[in-house]
């Protein structure tokens, strides 16, 4: 069965963007095969202390999802005996993904709504990046000290 694959809409033009974060950190992400095994998928979390890996189709397309998370669920109702069974059992099929030019706080209020961390970018249908929770509220804070500095010299001043 394909993935599903939901857009996020109507956020408003004046607010930071996805954009904004991605010029930052940058676009890589780590994907994988669905067909790679859930022992795999959790070295590979480990090794690059990430939380959450793309799985992709043959065809580039995105097939799905999986994280910590969902690992630890599947070690919960399978035992470990289901970390040798491919990725493609366990991953979130139905994913939520996201624009570049999608504003931070529609972003973060989707994810928090829905209660996930990772939202993959796509342009174009192709994968450009990942925003996780933790990169919205890192630019989120700065954004606010930013305007707290700026109002602190603009009261100083006057």
């Amino acid at each position: 069965m394909p993935a599903v694959v939901y857009r996020l809409r109507g956020w408003e033009a004046n607010s930071m963007n996805v954009a904004a974060i991605l010029k930052g950190k940058g676009r890589a992400v780590v994907t994988t095969r669905p067909d790679t095994s859930l022992q795999a998928v959790a070295e590979k979390l480990a090794a690059k202390k990430i939380g959450a890996i793309v799985i992709a189709a043959g065809d580039g397309r995105i097939a799905g999802i999986i994280s910590e998370r969902d690992i630890i669920r599947a070690i919960a109702a399978g035992g470990p005996n289901c970390l040798s069974r491919p990725v493609s059992e366990f991953m979130t099929r139905q994913i939520v993904t996201c624009r570049e030019s999608d504003t931070l706080d529609q972003l973060m209020a989707t994810m928090t709504a829905l209660r996930f961390r990772h939202v993959p970018v796509v342009e174009d249908g192709a994968l450009a990046g990942i925003i996780s929770i933790g990169d919205v509220v890192k630019h989120h804070i700065a954004e606010v000290e930013m305007e707290a500095s700026a109002l602190r010299t603009y009261l100083c001043a006057g």
